[in-house]
């Protein structure tokens, strides 16, 4: 097994949270889904995200300098893979979607848990990505109680109390 497929095998066990990263470059929009996403601090407060090169969504971030991130929720599993491929990269992913925006104009998910409103300030090229460093703009709270969508072992899962 090669390291690449090594590394693979191992971040199936890593559970995480599931999100949509959406962006607008004039009449553009796209999105995809991302787990490759945290915070880095709170003062100012920064996340970081990572997206495959070749991707729309990357191409409009960069064009923008401005994307989205909804936190989704444990019932938008069809949401995710909507946005994780099942529309094509060239199709309209939030074709039929209800969206808002907060100050950036990037379109936002009706239905999560949380929005973020991200201002790149930072790029890396790293393999076959770029990382994104962003400032968060503003961030709206949707479901204080709600539960998480959540992804491990290349399924969807519930948490439990």
């Amino acid at each position: 097994m090669s390291n690449g497929e090594a590394l693979r095998s191992a971040m199936r066990l890593w559970a995480s949270g599931v999100a949509v990263l959406t962006a607008r470059h004039g009449e553009k929009t796209h999105g995809m889904t991302v787990n490759s996403f945290t915070s880095i601090a709170l003062d100012p407060p920064w996340v970081s995200v990572s997206l495959q090169r070749g991707t729309r969504t990357r191409e409009l971030v960069l064009a923008s300098g401005f994307f989205g991130l909804t936190i989704l929720s444990a019932d938008q599993r069809e949401i995710s893979e909507r946005f994780a491929g099942r529309i094509s990269e060239e199709g309209d992913r939030l074709a039929g979607l209800a969206t808002q925006t907060l100050q950036s104009g990037a379109p936002l998910l009706e239905g999560g848990l949380a929005w973020l409103d991200c201002r790149v300030v930072h790029t890396l090229d790293v393999s076959q990505s770029t990382l994104f460093i962003a400032e968060v703009l503003a961030t709206r709270i949707l479901q204080p109680e709600g539960k998480p969508l959540v992804y491990f072992n290349r399924q969807y899962r519930l948490l439990q109390e």
